[in-house]
């Protein structure tokens, strides 16, 4: 039975984001995730964590001047020491709050003559950012971005993806797959779930609705049959909800209600 977690970042946006952990796990949610939480205490984000029996499985680490719409230095010459300070400072909240795996962002690229340097520049900052990572006992994830939503994002493809794994060859560096990313990208989602999850290339997963990032039971995708695909080839990481309600959080769940009530009572979520 696959494994679903709240994405605290775009869910449950109703409330403040340290309530949202409660509002989860009312929901039925083991796993959270988030985007960027160093606007609140990671002692006390620990102390949601633990008063909800939640496991925070995934946070990004910090992503540059944000205000300046930045997403990511990983990719950029001249900012490597400030990305891996970033890096140092998401492994502080992550051996605080029991978080297995952290997103390091690529960043924007614009100019397509730039793209060589920057992609010699990714390779050597995601291999020290896994270093400094795998001392941890983290791993590291890097997420293709649809370049519909985030134009010039340096790591847009799949493939590329493969291939950055391959040029690192580091055991803690996987894959975040997000179908929703995939789809808008370049679509033939589970010829890319079997070349990335069958390989065992993909560490996290996330999903939404295509193309509007509502509830995953809106749009393009069939995610019944790709569910399947995914409990075939034994997928057992967490699936982050990584979608924008269209109306509420709580209204929208049905989908995963579904998806529960038609697994065998012993594997059931309650029950597992």
């Amino acid at each position: 039975m696959l494994k679903f977690a709240a994405n605290l970042s775009l869910l449950y946006n109703e409330v403040p984001f340290l309530d949202r952990y409660g509002e989860a796990a009312r929901d039925g949610f083991r796993g959270v995730e988030c985007l960027f939480p160093y606007e609140e205490e990671a002692g006390e984000i620990r102390r949601r964590l633990q008063d909800h029996d939640l496991q925070q499985v995934l946070i990004n680490a910090p992503p540059g001047v944000a205000a300046a719409g930045e997403k990511g230095l990983a990719s950029l010459p001249g900012r490597q020491t400030e990305c891996l300070d970033g890096v140092k400072k998401a492994i502080d909240y992550a051996l605080i709050l029991g978080v297995p795996r952290i997103h390091v962002m690529a960043g924007i690229v614009r100019d397509p003559a730039s793209r060589a340097a920057a992609h010699v520049q990714y390779l050597e900052t995601i291999a020290r950012a896994a270093t400094l990572l795998q001392g941890a006992g983290l791993d590291l994830m890097i997420e293709p971005i649809n370049p519909v939503d985030m134009p010039g994002y340096f790591l847009s493809g799949q493939a590329q993806a493969r291939e950055v794994l391959a040029q690192v060859n580091m055991d803690n560096v996987r894959i975040q797959m997000d179908l929703y990313h995939c789809q808008r990208t370049e679509g033939d989602v589970s010829r890319h779930i079997q070349s990335s999850v069958g390989a065992g290339l993909v560490g996290h997963m996330q999903i939404a609705g295509a193309p509007d990032r509502h509830e995953p039971d809106t749009g393009e995708l069939h995610y019944p049959y790709l569910f399947a695909q995914l409990e075939a080839l034994g997928y057992d990481g967490w699936i982050g909800c990584e979608y924008r309600p269209a109306q509420g959080t709580r209204e929208g769940l049905g989908w995963l209600k579904r998806y529960w009530d038609a697994a065998p009572r012993a594997m059931q979520r309650n029950d597992a």
